[in-house]
């Protein structure tokens, strides 16, 4: 067996990669190993919409009480209500079930740890140690010893509801704002917000039924939205993901406005209202050079960190940092939150706009992004770590780094939750550089499709 936890938590097909079986004994090694000084450890466990959900939920819950906590149930909210409620509860750990932005079949069960804080490598590889190495924790303990599950004294939904609404200092009275809630975790939770905030809301993917989740919509597929606010005449769209811990926003005239440009609008409001600490965002490598000038000439500088919000997050507590975030919509505001929050940051967002005066097309405008190409090679996890060892991939990588020198660049990296190595190619002429990513991508998923032998 190898590796079990991937860039965010443990992820695969339910009830054949992650199986029920899995997810008691990550139950049982992770309760093991955060439980703090604390003999009956709390863990908070909140999922996303998918059918799988409650199958995973109860095994986590098994392997919990086993060892002697106890659990709380928030039920279905976004991930980042998980890691808020992990701190209100003053619990030991907080646990997501969730794949994200991934089809309905795919699930995934990644940890917080008591502060709110998603796990570092070494709490990870111990929860691991103890699975792989069929250690058996819970000792078989019998009586008033077992866990049991608590009820909240609140509900886990008004709860979340209340702290968006907190950080939120305005009103949206008169101003029109559709959502796509991607029929996830957010479908309820960010029509209540925005309504509560006086905005006219119309609600897109807020359906679900188990198995429509990011099925053609949210995050990863506004077109819909695109549509609705241009037929409402829409201030603005705002797109989230399966468990609503990312943001994609639609402008008043249709467009897409990615987290790139979304991150640059926020470090500026920070920057103008004396929060920006040090001048600093944290962006990854996968942002675009039309951001990162943006962001030098507002005299803003920008420390640059691997792909993962994980990785974003560990940067910004080193340096104070206070947001920081993906191309893909994950943004962290250090300020309000632990993790990456798709509600929490669209209020952000909304609240830039207010303070600006213009549209957010008009502020989308003023970030100039350069053309880039992001092309998937699907190839078999047993080679995502030595596909670049082969000579004809890596004579290949460098003739198209020729090709684009001092115009552009390439980036390849692993998925850390699909078996995909994804080319990502960045330069002035979209004509060159889709060619080039799609030949080099076409290369590397001919060669490493099958499993090694």
């Amino acid at each position: 067996m190898g590796r079990l936890f991937g860039t965010d938590g443990v992820r695969g097909i339910a009830n054949k990669e992650l199986t029920p079986e899995l997810a008691f004994k990550l139950g049982k090694a992770g309760a093991y190993v955060l439980k703090k000084k604390n003999e009956r450890p709390v863990v908070v466990i909140g999922k996303d919409t998918r059918v799988s959900g409650d199958m995973l939920e109860a095994a986590l819950t098994a392997g919990i009480l086993a060892v002697g906590g106890n659990v709380i149930k928030a039920g279905v909210v976004p991930t980042p209500a998980v890691a808020y409620l992990t701190r209100y509860y003053h619990a030991d750990a907080g646990i997501v079930i969730s794949a994200s932005h991934n089809t309905f079949e795919y699930n995934g069960i990644k940890f917080f740890n008591g502060e709110g804080f998603k796990l570092d490598d070494l709490l990870e590889e111990k929860i691991e140690d103890i699975i792989i190495s069929s250690i058996d924790v819970n000792s078989h303990i019998t009586g008033d010893q077992i866990g049991k599950c608590l009820e909240a004294e609140e509900d886990a939904a008004d709860l979340y509801v209340q702290r968006l609404l907190d950080t939120a200092d305005y009103r949206l009275d008169g101003r029109k704002v559709v959502l796509d809630c991607a029929n996830g975790a957010s479908y309820q939770i960010a029509e209540r917000v925005y309504k509560a905030l006086g905005a006219d809301v119309t609600v897109i993917g807020n359906e679900p039924n188990g198995i429509n989740i990011n099925e053609a919509c949210g995050s990863t597929h506004p077109e819909k939205l695109q549509e609705e606010v241009v037929r409402q005449g829409a201030d603005i769209g705002l797109a989230f993901d399966g468990d609503a811990d990312r943001l994609i926003v639609v402008d008043n005239l249709g467009r897409v406005v990615d987290g790139d440009k979304t991150i640059a609008i926020c470090a500026k409001m920070l920057k103008k209202e004396g929060r920006l600490v040090d001048d600093k965002v944290t962006a990854t490598v996968m942002s675009n050079i039309g951001f990162h000038k943006d962001m030098e000439a507002a005299g803003i500088s920008v420390d640059v960190t691997g792909v993962g919000d994980r990785y974003v997050l560990e940067s910004m507590l080193k340096t104070g940092c206070v947001i920081g975030g993906e191309q893909s919509g994950h943004i962290i505001f250090l300020e309000h939150t632990t993790t990456g929050d798709g509600v929490m940051s669209s209020l952000q967002l909304v609240k830039a706009m207010l303070k600006d005066g213009r549209t957010i097309a008009e502020m989308s405008d003023d970030i100039k992004i350069y053309p880039q190409v992001l092309v998937n090679a699907r190839i078999h996890n047993d080679h995502k770590k030595t596909y670049m060892n082969d000579p004809e991939v890596a004579a290949e990588i460098a003739a198209v780094e020729e090709a684009v020198a001092g115009n552009g660049r390439l980036l390849i990296r692993p998925s850390g939750t699909e078996p995909l190595v994804r080319v990502m190619m960045e330069g002035s002429d979209i004509d060159q550089i889709r060619p080039l990513a799609e030949n080099l991508a076409a290369l590397i998923q001919n060669k490493f499709s099958q499993p090694a032998e």
